[in-house]
C-alpha cells in the first residue's frame, strides 16, 4: 500500500510540475526557474524511491522535492550569470573590432594623404619646376 502512496503522489507531483512547466513556455523562462522545475522533479523522484524504502514517501518527496529544486534554481542562476557575462564579453569584442576597423581605415587615409602631400610637395619644388 506505501509503495502505491508514493508512485500516486510522484505521479501527481511529477504531473504538477510538468503543468507549470508548460505554461512557463508562453515566455522565455531563466535558467535559474528551469534548474528550479527540473531539480525539483529529480529531487521528487529520488525522494519517493528513497521515502519509500524508508516507510515514508511523502515525506521523501517532500524533501526531495525542496533540495532539488534549491540545488537546480542555484545552478541555473550560475549559468544564466555565465551567460550576461558572455554577452557582456562579446559585446564588448564587437565595440573593440569596430573601433579596430575604424583606426584601420583612419591610417590607410592618412598614408594616402600623406602620399599625395609628399608629391605636391615635390611638384611645387622649385628645382622640379625649373626642369619641366
Amino acid at each position: 500500500m506505501k509503495s502505491s502512496i508514493a508512485i500516486f503522489t510522484g505521479t501527481i507531483f511529477t504531473g504538477t510540475i510538468l503543468m507549470l512547466s508548460m505554461s512557463a513556455c508562453a515566455k522565455p523562462i531563466t535558467g535559474a526557474a528551469k534548474g528550479g522545475l527540473l531539480g525539483g522533479a529529480i529531487g521528487a523522484g529520488a525522494g519517493a524511491i528513497i521515502g519509500n524504502q524508508t516507510g515514508n514517501a511523502g515525506a521523501g518527496i517532500a524533501i526531495g522535492t525542496g533540495l532539488g529544486a534549491i540545488t537546480g534554481a542555484a545552478i541555473g542562476n550560475a549559468t544564466d550569470s555565465q551567460d550576461v557575462e558572455r554577452q557582456r564579453i562579446e559585446e564588448q569584442q564587437r565595440r573593440q573590432q569596430q573601433e579596430l576597423e575604424r583606426q584601420r581605415r583612419e591610417i590607410e587615409d592618412l598614408r594616402r594623404q600623406q602620399g599625395n602631400d609628399s608629391y605636391d610637395s615635390y611638384r611645387n619644388n622649385d628645382s622640379y619646376n625649373n626642369r619641366y
